[in-house]
């Protein structure tokens, strides 16, 4: 994990001794260069077991592709946002370049780690440069509120986790995956395993989010610069699922019992902040929303505990991340021209933006999960293993599924066809930059496609 996390620190030192000139260049250059060689990750010989092994990082089959869509995200971004920076001062961009790559150090350092406290400091680490960007970066006055919401929920929930750690590390001795899966801890803990499942889960639940704790979310990414919000739907909402597949497995004994209101409560805000998003005008609002939906199905997929549940959960989160990014990348494009996110507002632009069109259909086909996207993939082995936990579920995830499928026709009807509002005739064209940009989102989900045993950890192809 070196031959990654050296040239990334290397990056801090170019973001501020490069020439102001030759800054942007650089920094894509080199951060893709990373990016590219993060791929190498996913050559991995043996996908059940531990690689790169040292005292305190180490990569498998959960951790290796959520480490390279890490990696993967850092030039995009910096993609995304030269139009955004371009009339700030230059030590505002150079702040804004250093906030994206430490947060990418960072989710290398959580996603890489073998010890839960190491997981822990890094997870609630992210949300510092996250608070920054939305804070300091948004377009509006509500960003510091955004902000206060994403502070607050995030550490009112992280609370208890810690202390069930520092609980669990007086109780086994140890903090280390490689241990605690064997050693079970919660068998000799009877009486408080109930409590510190509850104590565990809730910091990842909240992170998802999973429905009824997920108020921070549209606010952060409806006030978070295109950068935020980008990281804030490929990879921060992860990481609540990579630590509900970590330490699910610490948790299995009790978590067949604990699981069963959590699973009913995401199944069924698959279903409410669906049939919410069809109710938007505000269109990173409506994406927000569309998110909360995905990561339910995901929650439910990890909480029955089986290995489709987990595998259908992995494949749903990374294409997930992907189509996400790529809907804000389009939503941006559409506010730096019509300066508004509300749809009606900024209806009709297939007349002025033909190509853009064709992009918006693309994405819009992978977030309703249609062939060949990947998210078609996740989505039926998890609707596949949830059936066969409770053949009643499927009304639940069928009414869900019908929905998705609503409101991104909505979304994509209503932003691209129509008239062309007046107030709009003199529109810029797209660029080189946003099509690159966006193809670029597209390229590792034909990855995902042509060689899915990449995201199946728990299979051999």
């Amino acid at each position: 994990m070196l031959k990654i996390i050296i040239p990334t620190l290397l990056l801090f030192l170019t973001t501020w001794l490069t020439s102001s000139k030759w800054l942007w260049p650089t920094m894509l250059v080199q951060s893709m260069l990373i990016a590219l060689a993060s791929f190498t990750w996913l050559n991995n010989p043996s996908q059940t077991g531990w690689t790169s092994l040292n005292l305190c990082l180490a990569t498998d089959a959960l951790s290796t592709p959520l480490l390279t869509l890490s990696c993967w995200l850092l030039p995009l971004m910096l993609l995304a946002s030269q139009n955004h920076l371009a009339s700030e001062p230059e030590n505002r961009q150079r702040l804004y370049i250093t906030l994206l790559t430490s947060l990418q150090l960072l989710l290398i350092l959580a996603f890489g780690a073998t010890e839960l406290i190491m997981f822990y400091i890094m997870f609630e680490a992210t949300l510092i440069p996250t608070i920054l960007l939305i804070t300091r970066w948004g377009n509006q006055k509500e960003r510091l509120n955004a902000g206060t919401y994403f502070l607050f929920y995030t550490l009112g929930a992280s609370l208890p986790l810690l202390i069930a750690l520092l609980l669990l590390q007086n109780h086994a001795g140890s903090l280390s995956f490689l241990i605690l899966a064997y050693t079970k801890p919660l068998l000799l803990m009877p009486y408080t395993g109930k409590i510190w499942w509850i104590a565990c889960m809730g910091a990842f639940l909240v992170k998802m989010p999973l429905y009824g704790f997920h108020l921070w979310l549209p606010k952060a990414h409806v006030e978070a610069p295109i950068a935020g919000s980008m990281i804030l739907a490929a990879v921060l909402l992860k990481l609540g699922g990579y630590g509900m597949m970590r330490v699910m497995m610490i948790l299995a004994p009790l978590s067949q019992k604990m699981a069963y209101p959590f699973i009913i409560l995401a199944l069924w805000g698959v279903i409410m902040m669906a049939s919410v998003c069809t109710r938007q005008t505000d269109l990173k609002a409506l994406i927000a929303y569309s998110s909360v939906s995905h990561m339910g199905l995901v929650a439910s997929g990890i909480l029955i505990q089986t290995p489709w549940g987990f595998a259908g959960a992995l494949i749903l989160m990374i294409a997930h991340g992907l189509a996400s990014s790529a809907l804000f990348c389009l939503a941006n494009t559409n506010y730096e021209r019509a300066h508004t996110r509300t749809m009606l507002l900024a209806r009709g632009l297939q007349i002025a933006l033909p190509l853009m069109t064709a992009w918006w259909f693309i994405a819009t086909l992978a977030n309703i999960a249609l062939p060949p996207f990947p998210n078609l993939m996740g989505e039926l082995i998890i609707i596949v293993a949830l059936f066969n936990w409770s053949p009643w579920t499927l009304a639940l995830t069928g009414v869900g599924t019908l929905i998705t499928a609503a409101y991104s026709l909505y979304m994509f009807l209503t932003s691209q066809r129509g008239p062309l509002p007046k107030h709009m005739l003199a529109l810029a064209p797209s660029y080189t930059r946003e099509h690159l940009l966006l193809a670029l989102h597209l390229i590792p989900l034909l990855l995902i496609i042509f060689k899915p045993c990449l995201l199946w950890g728990w299979f051999c192809c």
